[in-house]
């Protein structure tokens, strides 16, 4: 690093209170400072000039102990434009991250992770379909009109809108849900009442009056629905019969309909495998419907309606198909115009569970569709924790904490390092991180879709 004279912003009329000088307009200091504006990690001194006089008008010295790293990994929500179909979404996200690093005084570092949201990566690629085109590519699909749809989610934002396009192109539906909840934990009865009843979710199918018998009125925990009443208005509104079924054995469908289409997100291969095997003519899952474009929708080739959000009543927002090339895209603008590496990822819901009403968050297909060939893989980290309380439990103060950050500078010739971990859960770094950025950015009106995780990659030995 080279010393340099750096200006860091327009002031207003009232300058730095602690040099004691009013009516600055322009604050320069030289200092050591790298090209994406990092602050130095080592001592250095700080002038403060007034360009018009050329005077000093305050020096300081700041030594390498005011300097000591006192954080690890930082989680910053981006804000950015409102993004639109068309937007150069590559730009906005460069570009929105530099102002906040210039206007907030933060810099870049190489292996910093910048994370965007799935949303608007597919709202910018103008990735929707309606429920016109999910209807045409039903009747296509599932041309003989009759279709057990099986067990999909309990959400009006991720399965009502596609529900309506079934049934738009379909003539009856066999609706099974799974019980006591769907497959991420969105409840239909309590499960001290079903133990109580003597029901075994494992070979009971309940007809829709047998559980209305059993357990009544059951609404969603957070939104007041009654599910079940929910998708028979939706299936009967468009001129479609319904008749609902709660099973956990794919197979119960088959007693109505040989032609299903499966609904579950992460177990959806199991049932079309078991549905197949038992002899079901034509089995689909929702990443089988809109692979392809339908009177010029949006499509995504692998995961097709999985992923997809509600837009409007007749609208689904599609999971984006920008991938690999996109990440790397992004990555290429950051390393033009900052001289770094920076990761880059698209992330989707996070891979968390509720503890209160007991959701597991991840109803999408994945967390990370795409990203950068640096975020592959799993962290290998040492617990430390274990080597507190045991492989070092004689040590203390000064000796424990050079002992740790050896350990950790030598983990890769570590023999015992399985040990070492102390159990340590071995997830995908992708997983990892975009739960982090989910629960960063939320999913209301924060207005950051894109956000900047730093010090992920660091050490207590950095």
């Amino acid at each position: 690093m080279s010393s340099i004279l750096t200006c860091f912003r327009q002031l207003k009329r009232a300058g730095p209170q602690a040099a004691g000088h009013q009516g600055w307009r322009v604050l320069f200091f030289r200092f050591p400072i790298d090209s994406a504006g990092a602050a130095p990690r080592a001592g250095f001194k700080a002038r403060c000039l007034t360009p018009e006089e050329g005077s000093l008008k305050g020096e300081a010295d700041f030594s390498a102990h005011h300097m000591t790293r006192r954080t690890g990994t930082t989680s910053r929500g981006i804000r950015t434009p409102i993004i639109k179909s068309g937007d150069n979404l590559a730009d906005i996200i460069v570009q929105s991250v530099l102002l906040a690093a210039r206007d907030e005084g933060f810099g870049l570092h190489d292996r910093d992770v910048v994370a965007v949201t799935e949303s608007v990566v597919a709202r910018a690629e103008n990735n929707y379909a309606t429920c016109d085109d999910i209807a045409a590519d039903i009747r296509s699909k599932f041309p003989q009109g009759e279709i057990g749809v099986i067990f999909p989610i309990l959400s009006r934002n991720r399965f009502a809108v596609n529900l309506r396009g079934i049934a738009r192109g379909a003539n009856k539906i066999v609706l099974q849900l799974s019980y006591p909840s769907d497959e991420v934990g969105n409840s239909l009865m309590d499960l001290d009442q079903m133990d109580e009843k003597g029901i075994d979710p494992l070979k009971d199918c309940l007809s829709e009056a047998r559980y209305r018998q059993l357990f009544g009125v059951n609404r969603h925990t957070f939104t007041g629905v009654d599910y079940i009443e929910f998708y028979r208005d939706i299936i009967e509104s468009e001129d479609c019969q319904a008749e609902i079924i709660l099973a956990n054995d794919p197979l119960a469908n088959l007693n109505s309909t040989s032609c299903v289409l499966a609904c579950d997100v992460h177990t959806r291969e199991r049932t079309k495998r078991l549905l197949r095997r038992a002899g079901a003519k034509h089995v689909l899952g929702l990443d089988g419907i809109l692979t392809r474009p339908v009177n010029g929708s949006g499509f995504h080739e692998e995961y097709g309606l999985l992923g997809s959000n509600k837009a409007s009543e007749e609208r689904v927002k599609l999971f984006p198909r920008a991938g690999k090339s996109f990440v790397n895209a992004v990555s290429a603008l950051f390393h033009e115009k900052t001289n770094k590496h920076i990761e880059v990822m698209i992330y989707g819901d996070g891979a968390f569970k509720d503890p209160v009403c007991k959701i597991w968050e991840l109803a999408d297909p994945v967390v990370s569709p795409a990203f950068t060939d640096g975020l592959g893989g799993k962290p290998r980290e040492l617990k430390l924790k274990y080597l507190t309380d045991s492989k070092f439990a004689d040590l203390a103060g000064r000796e424990l904490e050079e002992a740790v950050r050896r350990a950790i500078a030598e983990k890769e010739d570590d023999l015992d390092f399985e040990t070492n971990t102390g159990g340590t859960t071995p997830r995908q770094l992708t997983d990892l991180l975009g739960s982090l950025a989910d629960l960063t950015s939320g999913s209301g009106d924060k207005g950051t879709p894109v956000v900047l995780i730093q010090g992920y990659f660091d050490s207590l030995a950095d």
